[in-house]
């Protein structure tokens, strides 16, 4: 999941996506890159299970996953509790020392 977020056009579809159903060319068009290159992004955030796509006569549609984004989104909040954690206790320990 990082992966696929981590890159800035991946993210930018992802909002789209989720915010409502897109035709893979629709999303294309607002790209300065080939349809190719962003149906490898939307493959990279497929594999991920962040989007779902489905056949609609000749159409790809992409669609958000919700859930998915919730499940990233309570991790990331878990790492951060850790981190901010950690780093407490650091800056208690620096302060004792």
């Amino acid at each position: 999941m990082f992966h696929a977020l981590a890159d800035r056009t991946r993210r930018d579809i992802l909002r789209r996506v989720l915010a409502g159903e897109h035709s893979v060319s629709a999303l294309a068009e607002s790209y300065d890159m080939s349809f190719a290159a962003v149906q490898k992004h939307v493959a990279v955030l497929e594999r991920a299970g962040l989007l779902t796509k489905r056949r609609s006569g000749r159409q790809q549609l992409a669609s958000g996953d919700v859930e998915a984004v919730r499940s990233v989104s309570s991790m990331l909040d878990e790492l951060e509790h850790i981190w901010r954690g950690r780093i407490d206790r650091i800056d208690t320990f620096l302060e004792e020392h």
